[in-house]
């Protein structure tokens, strides 16, 4: 179990309520358990109180992280405050990173936002929602500080502002031991969830199968199948891992901001329950196991039925090393006796070891270019993690008998040779049946005629572009795309009377998951609604997916350089 304090009583618990701590004699056992060396906490990711992200690993060139425990309306916040800012103005240019941490699990940030601008625009309070990070610190009260190494991911002096604190920073600066590593003191108790049993059937095992495995099964895209307990507990430390550090599930938007149906977020008890889970020894009850018993269909499409019709794509001879030209294929559709109305579209990969994204527009036989035809179908896209492209009801494109799909391939070499033969599934309505309503996109972005070029070692540089909406509009997605060095990307709108409303808010984007990211609901936009897409780069060494932090990045198909485009997805709007 990943806590900063020992095992505080004969039984070896482990200290999962800090609040409990009451007693002088308590509060010498912390002191004595934190200077004998802290237990590992682990990285973790939390969002801050507008919604950026942060991960504690990507402050490793600091000595050390500084977190102040922080709850509105909190009399301890309010007096240590003033002498943590006078810290952090004297001590943030020399390495160490200040934080504050709101352990309260309240899903308040706005009211937090309100209260912390008033007093400090530099020091980002990190939202723990689930409690999890604060309970693994030890955290126990308001107004308390703590210094996290982002190297060891353990705390390393944990007490009030004052003299001690200073020391162990100046300690830190100057590569010497803390003296003093814990000081107790008083403050206001924080409460956390009342620990109850939790089950590996009823709690653990369905959390898995409704989030997890469908990728993680066999056959699947994810590396190892969650199909058993025995899989679930022998993968159980990095389950717990990958959830404080937000990297499961994939592809995570900021849950403040708008419904998605395939949004990928944990429900906070759920992540809650897995971890502490997890914590405690990953143990089974029941007589069954619910994730050796699921069932998959024996099929590879992900629409609910077999095609009206395959498009197979020529087989293409990948060699193991090299960089590789994006591939342009024209594929004629074969098997069409009559024009028909589409209703879905999936791209299946025959190689996804090589296959990094495709894309495919219809044109008629022996053009290069698009239909232009406002009733020409659109198909689905295929990027890391990419679904079916599934029409709304009422909604689809036309597919002209004489066409042929433009594939354009990107393919990335693995180390041996492949042999690529990947697949369009085609779904159409049936033939009495002619949907009245089209889907359109744009893509908000700079591109290569409007590029700036993001500087060597630039840790958040800003690129942004807007777009009018041209008609009254229902908008159902957005797609984000950047490269490796891609940060994080926000979309907003201003509406023509004024308002201002964030749409989408990808804090942590992964070049891994380019997800398109659907709406529970439409949101309804009038014409000339401005809707802009704003994205940061980190072309840092911090970025450890960053080929080559020297250099200057420009605009570019392949993934070393870079684009960047905030795609909106929307129908006319029928009033």
């Amino acid at each position: 179990m990943a806590t900063t304090i020992a095992a505080l009583t004969a039984e070896g618990l482990h200290l999962k309520i800090p609040a409990i701590i009451k007693s002088v004699s308590c509060c010498l056992l912390l002191v004595s358990g934190l200077s004998q060396g802290a237990e590992r906490v682990g990285d973790f990711s939390l969002l801050d109180q507008i919604g950026n992200s942060h991960q504690m690993s990507w402050y490793d060139d600091n000595h050390a992280i500084a977190l102040l425990v922080q709850a509105n309306g909190s009399d301890a916040t309010r007096k240590a405050l003033p002498a943590y800012i006078g810290l952090q103005k004297r001590f943030a240019s020399q390495g160490i990173q200040f934080f504050m941490i709101n352990p309260m699990g309240r899903l308040n940030r706005d009211a937090v936002n309100a209260e912390i601008s008033a007093l400090t625009q530099d020091i980002p309070v990190l939202m723990d929602d689930t409690q999890l990070v604060s309970e693994a610190l030890g955290v126990d009260k308001s107004g308390e500080v703590f210094l996290f190494d982002p190297n060891s991911f353990r705390v390393v002096f944990r007490g009030p502002t004052g003299p001690e604190l200073e020391a162990a920073l100046n300690s830190l600066l100057n590569g010497k031991a803390i003296s003093t590593a814990a000081v107790a003191m008083s403050g206001s108790d924080v409460s956390y969830r009342t620990e109850s049993a939790i089950s590996y059937t009823k709690d653990i095992a369905p959390v898995i199968a409704q989030n997890c495995a469908t990728c993680h099964r066999k056959g699947g895209i994810a590396p190892f199948a969650l199909d058993s307990y025995a899989m679930a507990q022998g993968w159980s430390p990095m389950i717990r891992e990958v959830l404080l550090t937000k990297r499961m599930p994939p592809g995570q938007v900021d849950p403040h901001v708008h419904k998605f149906s395939n949004g990928r977020t944990l429900a906070i008890e759920d992540a809650q329950n897995i971890v502490r889970w997890v914590e405690a020894g990953s143990p089974r009850d029941g007589d069954t196991d619910p994730l050796a018993a699921l069932t998959w269909p024996d099929t590879k499409w992900n629409v609910g039925s077999e095609p009206d019709l395959i498009v197979k794509i020529p087989a293409q001879e990948i060699p193991a090393t090299g960089v590789l030209e994006y591939v342009h294929i024209q594929v004629p559709i074969v098997g069409m006796e009559k024009d028909r109305w589409l209703r879905a579209s999936e791209f299946i990969p025959g190689d996804r070891t090589v296959v990094h994204h495709a894309t495919g527009s219809v044109s008629g036989a022996g053009d290069t270019a698009p239909r232009r035809d406002p009733d020409v179908a659109v198909l689905n896209r295929y990027v890391p993690g990419a679904e079916p492209r599934i029409e709304p009801p009422n909604t689809g494109g036309l597919l002209k008998k004489d066409s042929v799909i433009n594939v354009t391939m990107h393919y990335t070499t693995s180390g041996r040779e492949a042999i690529d033969e990947s697949e369009f599934g085609l779904w159409f309505y049936p033939d009495d049946v002619v949907p009245q309503e089209r889907m359109k996109s744009h893509l908000i972005g700079n591109f290569a005629n409007d590029w700036r070029t993001i500087p060597a070692f630039a840790k958040n540089f800003e690129v942004s572009n807007s777009f009018i909406l041209p008609e009254n509009a229902d908008v159902y997605q957005y797609h984000p795309h950047m490269h490796f060095r891609g940060k994080d990307l926000r979309m907003v709108a201003d509406y023509p009377d004024g308002r201002r409303e964030e749409l989408i808010n990808i804090a942590d984007y992964s070049y891994a998951w380019q997800l398109t990211y659907d709406l529970e609901k439409p949101i309804s936009m009038p014409a000339g609604t401005k809707i802009t897409s704003t994205a940061h780069f980190d072309n840092s060494a911090q970025n450890l997916a960053n080929p080559d932090p020297s250099r200057p990045i420009p605009w570019g198909e392949q993934s070393w350089d870079e684009m960047f485009f905030g795609e909106i997805i929307w129908k006319a709007h029928k009033d």
